[in-house]
């Protein structure tokens, strides 16, 4: 049970009492999360609402038998959700130390008086933090907390409000690990396709994966524009008067090291994306022979497995940056040694929330939530064929969404897609992109994904005022991109540079539209 899927024929050990929940596989098993997330944006307040969400599919997963919902919930959410997520709780504390180290060497403040002098603009601002996160593509996690770490003091600088600075590395997380062949997300794609195909299909998709692509154009357009809409204009308009919208409870260390030089906190993020490629490809088995073959660089990637590469990697690049800090005679290891409560503690809201998130994918799990989306993919094959891949990325936008994994949504779909469409066909390729832009749209959304938690935990937002200023601009993207997967019904239009040039002209034109309507209200 600990995987958080079971089979309907070994439901019975779950519900106890010899009984097998009414509710396995069915409509119900996406009703929790949906609960989880409603409360949340009602009430923004998320604890109470994924807990809330956690205890909804516990009474269903055992038929409302109280004593086995505790145990369910203990077991099969609480305890599997840090089993799980160990890895990611030791990268995130890691970092957060790190952020905390370079903050006591004055490489944060540093770069901040570099930044005021060569980044003179709000838009400058942002698109440097736009392109920091594009290069910063091995993995989500890792991108969304350096890209806020480094950006952080250059946005509040310019007056960048942290929810507009959270939607920019949300933006840049997910949907660029997912056009990049070389990142963790690409090695998990790998792994669900056929054997010998997975990178020659994620590489094939990544031109027709709209919602990311779309992504980076509509971030782009809305930047040079200079305007916002929905809640994200009125937090915007705030930040001008200085209320930036940080969070209440997070006290940044103010340093005063004038010691501290810009290569202080370069040079440690440099040495955070050596160690961890090199120990996500050593995790892949690329130092170790295979029967006689060492693995290639490629499927390194698709064999590793990030809760271990990063983690390790994170690690040696924390020992190396405290010897540097201490041979720099910058800071002491009695404060580097202080520096990890201190990262930890700043890192104890996302893990609290990643836990409360990944217990409630488990017990959702427990309800058969996968078969229930599978049978509803396969009713869905029969006569729409063209019209496949659209389905596909609503389906996938929905799944992604309501559970809060876009590599649990993926790893659902993708057998399902290669089954449907015939082997080296263009529509296979076109569907197995659908389902990775629904997968990342649906994650983009959800206020229980972790990348989401992530960029909250990056930027220092709110996590409610993260959700609720992002939904509008996701939704938005991901209306383009649906349309664009209409357009692929149509046989002659199945080429991604005539679909993809047609879709972003009408977006950049829908914005200028928006704008203008907002000037005459």
């Amino acid at each position: 049970l600990g995987t958080g899927i079971v089979e309907a024929e070994e439901c019975e050990t779950c519900c106890g009492e010899g009984t097998v929940t009414p509710y396995y596989a069915t409509w119900a098993a996406l009703l929790a999360p949906i609960i989880a997330i409603a409360l949340a944006l009602i009430t923004k307040e998320v604890y109470s609402s994924l807990i809330i969400g956690i205890v909804v599919a516990g009474l269903l997963s055992t038929n409302f038998k109280v004593v086995s919902t505790i145990d369910s919930v203990t077991q099969n959410g609480f305890i599997s959700a840090v089993s799980d997520t160990a890895g990611v709780f030791i990268f995130l504390i890691i970092l957060g130390i790190m952020v905390a180290l370079v903050n006591k060497a004055g490489g944060s403040a540093a770069f901040g008086r570099w930044a005021q002098k060569n980044i003179r603009s709000k838009t400058g601002a942002i698109i440097a933090s736009f392109v920091l996160g594009v290069l910063i593509f091995i993995d989500d996690y890792f991108n969304c907390l350096t890209v806020g770490s480094v950006m952080r003091p250059v946005m509040d600088g310019h007056k960048v409000s942290r929810a507009k600075f959270a939607y920019i590395i949300d933006a840049t997380a997910a949907p660029v690990c997912m056009i990049a062949p070389i990142s963790s997300w690409a090695a998990a794609v790998s792994s669900y396709a056929p054997e010998g195909q997975g990178i020659k299909l994620f590489v094939q998709a990544i031109p027709y994966n709209l919602y990311s692509l779309l992504t980076f154009v509509f971030i782009i357009a809305l930047t040079l524009m200079k305007f916002d809409y929905g809640t994200m204009k009125k937090l915007e308009k705030a930040a001008k008067s200085g209320d930036l919208g940080a969070l209440d409870d997070v006290i940044e260390e103010k340093n005063t090291n004038s010691k501290g030089k810009v290569i202080d906190l370069i040079l440690p993020v440099i040495v955070l994306i050596i160690c961890s490629v090199l120990a996500l490809i050593y995790n892949g088995g690329f130092f170790s022979a295979d029967s006689g073959n060492y693995h290639n660089f490629i499927s390194a990637f698709a064999d590793t497995d990030a809760t271990v590469g990063l983690p390790l990697g994170g690690f040696v690049a924390l020992v190396i940056t405290i010897i540097y800090l201490a041979l720099r005679n910058i800071v002491t290891i009695k404060e580097a040694m202080d520096s990890i409560p201190k990262g930890f503690i700043a890192m104890v809201p996302p893990i609290l929330i990643l836990t409360f998130a990944t217990a409630l994918k488990n017990m959702t799990g427990l309800l058969g939530a996968p078969d229930y989306v599978s049978g509803v993919m396969g009713n869905a094959a029969e006569g729409l064929s063209s019209f496949l891949p659209a389905i596909i990325f609503l389906v996938a936008v929905f799944l992604s969404f309501s559970t809060g994994t876009s590599w649990g949504t993926f790893g659902i779909l993708i057998p399902i897609v290669v089954a449907i469409f015939p082997e080296g066909s263009q529509l296979l390729i076109i569907g197995i992109s659908a389902c990775l832009a629904g997968s990342v749209c649906g994650d983009h959304c959800s206020p229980i994904s972790d990348t989401t938690i992530m960029s909250s935990a990056g930027a220092q937002v709110k996590h409610v005022d993260h959700v609720s200023t992002q939904l509008p601009y996701a939704l938005t993207v991901a209306g383009f991109s649906f349309l664009g997967y209409l357009l692929f019904a149509a046989e002659p239009l199945r080429k991604w540079f005539i679909v993809l040039p047609v879709i972003a002209v009408a977006m950049i034109f829908t914005l200028f539209i928006i704008k203008k309507v907002q000037k005459e209200a």
